[in-house]
């Protein structure tokens, strides 16, 4: 197990190629290479709104998540970037950047849906990035919130996926930060100054009234305060001329805004500070391994035409890894009966007492390393394996007795039994001898010690 990974640059997690999201191999060896807890950080957007620039800020580099200068969208699909967590020791920072939102070039945006909720399940915080004020038409440009019900399902079970059960999604969801770009107005509400925090609530306000328009209204409104009970905003001014916006990757910081730094700077630590680590239902850390599980079920069930079910995923990770967890426990049990067991034993409950010994510290690390083991079905296995295990000791040592007290009976009577075909006992006396022999040997066989059970 590697104590950190360091990866020069991001990798494509989840390819968008064709209409189709194809999971990145290459990724899934690099999750594969660590056991920490991670940080998932994925940020989602418009495309050409300086999602990249913040993730890079993230990653402490100038360059890395691709920029591009034009109104071509360079980011494809979702790239992944990780790195040892800045602030939490044994940690690992997973960032995620994804493509633009409603690219012009892609002509057909059927998956940006898609990779809005993949980047709302994978994270434990989910920036939304958008230019300006947060507006009516804000609002209506992230329909993609108002649609995670129809996207994602908690429970496998087919009656649900509505708002009013956002209790379900809540326990999965992560942090929602809204970094509004380009901010220009003056933060005050009713000739008060508010915080950026205090603007983002009063923005999710909701209108009284049951008319189309008031459900209009408060729909994504009503979606963000329900799914994303924690939530925070951050408000950045421009970062300098447009020239400047267009050359981020190089330039100077000393030639940027500087309140534009400074909000940076607030953004980046909040993050660092506060971001948790991805969690599961019942409290199941997540960590590379488990990460790249959760990727791999989560798009499968896209392309496979289904809804991504989150109890499906962890479902799915348990039997992945409650199988391994009754592989290790085996494999414990093998290597501590070899090594202290001595066969053949003298008796049967001399290996039956080190067998309960093994058994026992066996099933401890099974359950250091199962979760979610419904209705025990991994530890019964358990159980049967070793009880497998137990007979084929027990055998084993029958079979090493009876071998050696064969041997042992062989290397007594055989020089007896060459006497006698030498015809050493054919003679006045000699049956009284022969018994004599036949009577110490006897008693030499049954003094010898190791025999086993025979």
């Amino acid at each position: 197990m590697a104590s950190e990974i360091h990866m020069p640059g991001p990798v494509c997690l989840i390819e968008n190629s064709n209409k189709k999201l194809v999971v990145n191999q290459e990724a899934l060896e690099i999750l594969s290479a660590f056991q920490q807890p991670v940080v998932v950080v994925a940020i989602v957007g418009f495309y050409r709104t300086g999602k990249s620039y913040l993730m890079n800020k993230l990653a402490g580099k100038q360059k890395g998540f691709s920029l591009g200068s034009t109104v071509q969208s360079h980011t494809k699909g979702i790239w992944m970037w990780c790195m040892p967590h800045p602030q939490k020791p044994e940690h690992t920072l997973v960032l995620l950047d994804t493509e633009g939102l409603e690219d012009i070039e892609k002509g057909d945006n059927q998956n940006d849906c898609w990779i809005f909720a993949l980047a709302v399940l994978l994270s434990s915080t989910f920036i939304y990035n958008s230019i300006g004020t947060i507006n009516q038409q804000a609002m209506d440009q992230l329909h993609y919130v108002t649609e995670l019900t129809d996207l994602i399902k908690s429970k496998s079970s087919p009656q649900q996926s509505d708002v009013d059960n956002s209790a379900n999604f809540v326990g999965f969801f992560p942090i929602f930060v809204w970094t509004l770009r380009d901010f220009s107005l003056d933060l005050e509400f009713d000739g008060e100054s508010i915080t950026p925090d205090e603007y983002l609530e009063t923005a999710l306000a909701l209108r009284k009234g049951t008319d189309e328009n008031t459900k209009k209204f408060n729909m994504p409104r009503l979606c963000i305060r329900k799914f994303f009970p924690k939530r925070k905003c951050f408000i950045f001014d421009r970062p300098g001329n447009r020239r400047q916006l267009s050359k981020l990757e190089s330039i100077q910081e000393d030639q940027l805004n500087k309140e534009f730094l400074e909000q940076v700077e607030e953004f980046t630590s909040y993050i660092f500070s506060y971001s948790d680590v991805k969690t599961l239902s019942g409290g199941i850390t997540v960590n590379g391994p488990r990460l790249k599980c959760l990727v791999q079920t989560y798009v499968s069930a896209i392309c496979s035409g289904e809804l991504p079910c989150m109890e499906n995923a962890v479902l799915t990770l348990a039997q992945i890894e409650n199988s391994a967890a009754v592989q290790n426990a085996i494999t414990y049990y093998e290597e501590q009966m070899n090594q202290k067991i001595q066969m053949p034993t003298e008796t049967l409950q001399e290996l039956l007492d080190l067998h309960r010994t093994c058994e026992r510290e066996a099933i401890g690390v099974f359950m250091k390393n199962s979760f979610k083991d419904v209705d025990q079905k991994f530890q019964t296995e358990l159980g049967t394996q070793l009880e497998a295990k137990r007979d084929a000791f027990v055998k084993k040592n029958m079979d090493m007795s009876s071998a050696h007290c064969s041997d042992l009976l062989e290397g007594l009577f055989g020089p007896v039994e060459e006497e006698v075909k030498q015809g050493t006992f054919y003679k006045p006396g000699g049956y009284y001898l022969f018994l004599q022999r036949k009577q110490e040997l006897e008693k030499k066989y049954i003094q010898t010690p190791g025999k086993g059970l025979q």
